[in-house]
């Protein structure tokens, strides 16, 4: 979890020992909610990396999911100019509204990210079936054999690719997209960031 602070620089004085925390998806952006923090909630936080809130009206420590199961997995924290109010980017576990909507800002529609976001979401997707390890999935047997087996499921896939450039479009998709997703696993299995080979794109075109 990446913190741009020590907690304690923060001015928990200000509100009563409380200090708003925005939560904000760290894939869409979308804000999922608010709520407010103690140094307790804070420390709980940072050590667990489950977003935990102090509430108000029980008056006491509360981890978001702890009784639905859906967490919020924080990322990174920063604090604002006033060291009064954080920001936490974080990967939600199911909807962060009690609703059951994904955030709990929903009286207007969410502006979808754009299409390319949709590979961030599936390499979030990737590393979770590395992590996790759920019986019956491809992707983590696939893991489970190692970084020379994906690697050669890449090959395989890049050979098809170029087979399917001689003939129609419709085949060229389809083993063109198979081939992104076993690059995308090779990525996850070597623990390299998208955003890393992004990085390097836009360094050599000047971006």
């Amino acid at each position: 979890m990446n913190v741009s602070f020590s907690p304690d620089q923060l001015d928990f004085e200000k509100s009563d020992g409380l200090i708003p925390a925005i939560i904000q998806d760290d894939q869409t952006r979308q804000v999922l909610m608010m709520g407010y923090m103690n140094r307790e909630a804070l420390d709980k936080t940072m050590d667990s990396g489950l977003v935990t809130f102090y509430s108000r009206s029980k008056d006491r420590l509360w981890t978001k999911g702890e009784t639905s199961g859906n967490h919020l997995k924080a990322t990174s924290i920063q604090q604002d100019c006033d060291a009064d109010t954080l920001l936490f980017m974080a990967q939600p576990v199911g909807p962060a509204c009690h609703t059951g909507e994904t955030s709990c800002f929903h009286q207007f529609k969410y502006d979808e990210p754009g299409k390319a976001d949709f590979l961030l979401q599936l390499e979030q997707l990737l590393i979770s079936r590395k992590t996790e390890q759920p019986e019956g999935s491809y992707t983590s047997s696939l893991f489970q054999k190692g970084t020379d087996k994906v690697a050669q499921k890449v090959g395989e896939e890049a050979i098809e690719t170029v087979i399917a450039a001689k003939n129609e479009n419709e085949e060229l998709r389809y083993e063109a997209s198979d081939l992104l997703f076993h690059l995308l696993m090779l990525l996850v299995q070597r623990d390299l960031p998208l955003t890393v080979l992004i990085d390097e794109l836009k360094k050599r075109h000047g971006g």
